[in-house]
């Protein structure tokens, strides 16, 4: 069992009581206020539960609150499951294997599939062996199989299993007052560029924030693209840095009297040279020939829709580089052609890898958009890009003070569980045991919801933790969110990324073995 994480969470006295509410009147200096409210319970396991919830005023209209709900269960335990199956067939023949190997297994059916899923009967079938209350013993098992030749085994913990158990959770909720903070709530990159990641706790810290959370998926190692490459939409202080998966949702933040929203987007990006030539350009910032999570355009493979954790491929690529993914561009044969701010072709290279001007962009080519570039991007030609983005239907303006942050699917629609996983990109066909794991069990997670007077709510519920917190499923925390009194919600990056801030205290516990996890963005609140 993982042992429990030692740094010290913020002083926030430790009472019992059913839960918390926060007072009206909120001080200039943080404080903490218990007020008992019957009948106001996180919906996680049964009503009864035990619920603690303490809260504290961090600036006038930013409140933070932690909610620990229920308790370890008697009756989960660790196991291994051998494997997930489409058919019960499949299931049954993999079972004679085992015991004829001299393992004794069992089969579960999973019953649930995504709410938008048109499929109908089960999900498929769990092939599982033992019951273990140390991790250890369950692990052994996993060795033994091992030496018998099967082979993508994992080790879990039926807490996370999304069926019944009675915890425990620990979530953490900031909730923003637009109107009455003073400060901002603002996207970051790490390091203050597309390049890289930095853990949330630095992140924050070099930008004296308030409180912060994690925010979207991102590229983590380099085969699958430039490592700290937002893996869909991200846009700051009217700045487009990262292309839409297309049809994916994505939290909408604007500084200005616009509420925020979540949509459903997509980009189109074209190049248009100054002799009238027009090309579409597949990306921004990020190493041409590999789209993660999909949804790109161009012929992508194996698809153009979004699929998750999953890297789809182009040998045929523009891509626009702007000086804040780095000093230089992603190395490799093609063309680059560098532009300066007016657009005029400055210089041509016939090999990418080269300096990225600070008042201006390149344009990089593989394949055929190689040959594009040689035709109309010469010397002295001007070639002019314009992106277009597009939410929910409508074109969406892009200025100043607006902010975009990828995530997905959508939990929560004008007030109604509203999970699109199957849309977004997040059950796969082929292999139905990708959404059980990642949908159906329980994880770390991280959400973002809009309330219904304007009020965001950025809340996170710590995971893989037995003992700790289990962590919750996409209907669970959909349900969270709406207890939470969100209209409007999205699940952010989660698992190991989960984090959150709250003054120079990180109060999730990180679920990765190595510590906290270097992430490509963050949400912070600063003054």
């Amino acid at each position: 069992m993982m042992e429990m994480w030692k740094k010290p969470f913020l002083p926030i006295a430790s009472i019992s009581l059913t839960a918390v509410m926060i007072v009206n009147a909120i001080p200039e200096t943080p404080v903490q206020s218990q007020v008992h409210m019957k009948n106001h319970v996180l919906p996680l396991g049964t009503s009864n539960l035990h619920e603690q919830r303490t809260s504290m005023n961090l600036a006038p209209g930013v409140t933070y609150t932690k909610i620990n709900r229920g308790e370890t269960s008697s009756k989960d335990y660790f196991t291994v499951d051998v494997a997930f199956l489409e058919t019960q067939k499949q299931a049954k023949i993999l079972l004679g294997n085992l015991k004829r190997d001299g393992f004794n297994a069992r089969i579960i059916r999973e019953p649930d599939r995504a709410m938008d899923d048109l499929e109908k009967g089960p999900l498929g079938y769990i092939v599982r062996i033992g019951q273990y209350q140390l991790e250890a013993d369950a692990t052994e098992m996993r060795k033994q199989l091992t030496a018998k030749g099967y082979s993508g085994l994992r080790t879990v913990y039926t807490g996370e299993d999304g069926e019944k158990t009675t915890g425990p959770w620990v979530v953490n909720v900031l909730e923003v007052d637009q109107e009455r903070f003073q400060g901002h709530v603002v996207p970051e990159l790490a390091n203050d560029a597309v390049t890289g990641k930095e853990t949330l706790t630095h992140m924050a810290d070099r930008n004296v924030a308030i409180a912060g959370v994690n925010a979207g998926y991102f590229v983590v190692g380099e085969n699958d693209g430039t490592p700290g490459d937002l893996a869909g939409i991200f846009s700051s202080n009217g700045q487009l840095v990262s292309e839409a998966i297309n049809g994916r949702s994505a939290l909408i933040l604007s500084s200005d009297d616009d509420k925020a929203k979540i949509a459903s987007v997509s980009t189109s990006i074209q190049a248009t040279s100054s002799d009238g030539a027009v090309r579409e350009v597949d990306g921004l910032n990020r190493k041409p020939g590999l789209i993660r999570n999909c949804g790109g355009v161009g012929g992508d493979m194996t698809t153009e829709r979004p699929k998750h954790d999953f890297t789809c491929k182009d040998e045929s690529e523009l891509i626009q580089y702007t000086s804040i993914f780095g000093e230089k561009t992603e190395s490799g044969d093609g063309v680059e052609v560098v532009v300066n701010h007016a657009g005029k072709v400055e210089e041509i290279r016939n090999l990418r890898g080269g300096i990225i001007p600070s008042g201006g962009s390149v344009l990089a080519g593989t394949g055929e958009a190689a040959e594009w570039l040689r035709d109309y991007a010469q010397q002295g030609m001007k070639i002019h890009v314009k992106s277009e983005i597009i939410g929910d239907g409508k074109l969406l303006k892009l200025d100043q003070t607006t902010s975009m942050i990828n995530g997905g699917p959508r939990l929560l629609e004008n007030g109604e569980i509203s999970i699109n996983a199957v849309e977004e990109g997040f059950h796969w066909k082929e292999d139905p045991g990708f959404y059980y794991r990642f949908g159906e069990r329980r994880n770390p997670r991280t959400l973002a919801g809009i309330k219904e007077n304007g009020n965001l709510l950025f809340v996170t519920i710590d995971g893989r933790a037995p003992g700790w917190s289990v962590g919750a499923n996409f209907e669970e925390s959909a349900k969270v969110m709406k207890s939470l009194g969100a209209v409007d919600a999205i699940n952010l990056d989660g698992g190991g990324s989960t984090t959150m801030t709250v003054g120079d205290d990180r109060v999730t516990r990180p679920s990765d073995a190595a510590g906290e996890r270097p992430i490509a963005d963050g949400i912070l609140l600063v003054e």
